[in-house]
């Protein structure tokens, strides 16, 4: 069989990826897996219409599609994410349908999954046979036991596409949500009280209501509203997965165009920061993909913390459970006041108040310096980053590493010696039967409360 391989690597055949194709190929040398590098050449692609129509008539050709990429925020790239948006644009959804396929990524798996379910959702959208994912973390190949894993997944793969078996489809079609969003005046707007606000866009000529939604949400302030949107601002590319950046926090493209300058001298300055942008296929655009994957200049470090911040989202959000924990998600791994996510989805007059209220929620967080505890989202993924950043990827980022240091996350073990000593002992003790059968009575709920009620009891 021929496995078509869609590369969504900006780096080509040089990526971490394309060397586990290469593996897969070696292993099953009776099929053939051809690669596209779609990410890199996503200029081509979109510019000429030859080159794309030779993409999709490899598609229709190919017996099976392997999507392989690495993630970058979460997601794909950027420039991956562009060709999807092609394939809608230009009705070539068709060539894929019917044809079996599988996602291979690498990362740490830092949110691996929600890049495989966005990969999901399309390939159910398109009538694929979306048999499977495999996640792969950069340094897998190197591990014989891991190497017999994904030559299982792959035969797996190919003997499901040979034989025809049936998948399960796991995301429904999309149904249109809302109308027209047709706003009100402000009710009170709310005074800034000289902090500076900075609404982030992609907003364009056939979005209507992402344009009234901002419009209506800088109107519940007093204060100025600096309102940017992506389509003006000078950027060259997207992230090209360089590294550069991991030394110093200096993008390659320094020089070249405005974007980390207007991220350090707009972005980072704020103290409030709302993103808004329309739902395209099950994610927000291709653009303000790109723009994710080019704060990455600053590594791992949350850029936006202790800023107050917020989602505005034109579409069916609440058909799309990946892109909101994507949403959420962001929020809390950058350290923000995080605000929610308000969307057109409901009554303009609801939508309305909830704009007014994320303006007065906005200032009042900001005034008391409120930020929400962290829940999983954040909490996990910081404690990957801090293992990671520790280990195996202090080099190449150094940058990282310093900030970490510096900034006491490199929280482990911890140093409270007075706990770790009764942890020690009472660990030994219950393994005497006498302890053990009052420790695990009645005792141990009332020990962990006791500390608790007796700071309550104190107030």
């Amino acid at each position: 069989m021929e496995i078509l391989v869609l590369n969504g690597s900006p780096k080509g055949d040089l990526s971490v990826t394309m060397q586990y194709v290469a593996f897969l190929a070696k292993k099953n040398p009776g099929h053939t897996f051809p690669i596209v590098n779609i990410a890199q050449r996503i200029n081509q692609l979109e510019t000429d219409p030859v080159a794309f129509d030779a993409v999709v008539a490899q598609v229709r050709k190919a017996d099976a599609v392997l999507w392989a990429f690495p993630v970058y925020y979460m997601l794909v790239h950027g420039n991956f994410k562009r060709f999807i948006e092609l394939v809608h644009e230009r009705g070539a959804a068709p060539a894929f349908g019917g044809k079996y396929a599988a996602s291979l990524s690498t990362s740490i798996r830092f949110f691996d999954h929600t890049a495989h379910n966005y990969i999901n959702a399309v390939a159910d959208d398109w009538g694929m046979r979306y048999h499977g994912r495999y996640s792969a973390k950069m340094s897998d190949l190197l591990d014989p036991a891991e190497r017999d894993r994904l030559a299982a997944f792959a035969a797996a793969f190919l003997a499901a596409a040979a034989r025809g078996l049936p998948t399960a489809r796991a995301h429904q079609p999309l149904v249109p949500a809302g109308g027209r969003y047709t706003p009100g005046p402000a009710a009170a707007p709310v005074d800034t009280g000289g902090r500076k606000v900075l609404l982030v866009t992609d907003e364009g000529p056939d979005d209507a209501n992402l344009a009234a939604m901002t419009a209506r949400l800088a109107a519940a302030f007093t204060g100025p509203v600096e309102t940017v949107n992506l389509r003006d601002l000078d950027i060259k590319g997207g992230c090209l997965g360089c590294c550069r950046c991991a030394w110093d926090n200096t993008c390659v493209y320094d020089g070249s165009d405005g974007f980390t300058a207007f991220y350090r001298e707009k972005v980072e300055p704020a103290d409030i920061v709302l993103y808004a942008g329309a739902v395209r296929d099950r994610y927000l655009s291709a653009k303000w993909k790109s723009y994710f994957d080019r704060t990455f200049f600053k590594n791992h470090v949350p850029t936006l913390s202790g800023k107050q911040f917020a989602f505005l989202v034109s579409g069916p959000l609440a058909q799309l459970a990946n892109l909101r924990q994507i949403l959420e998600a962001y929020g809390e791994f950058q350290h923000t006041g995080f605000l929610g996510i308000v969307t057109d989805e409901g009554d303009p007059a609801h939508t309305d108040a909830l704009l007014d209220r994320l303006a007065a929620d906005a200032v009042a967080q900001a005034s008391q310096r409120y930020l929400p505890p962290p829940s999983f989202l954040s909490v996990a993924g910081g404690k990957l980053f801090r293992d990671e950043i520790w280990s195996r990827m202090r080099f190449p980022f150094v940058a990282d590493h310093k900030y970490f240091k510096a900034n006491g996350l490199y929280d482990f073990p911890h140093r409270d010696r007075a706990d770790r000593l009764r942890s020690f002992l009472l660990y030994w003790l219950v393994h005497i039967p006498a302890v053990r059968k009052q420790v695990y009575g009645p005792q141990i709920t009332t020990h962990m409360i006791a500390p608790l009620k007796k700071l309550v009891d104190s107030l």
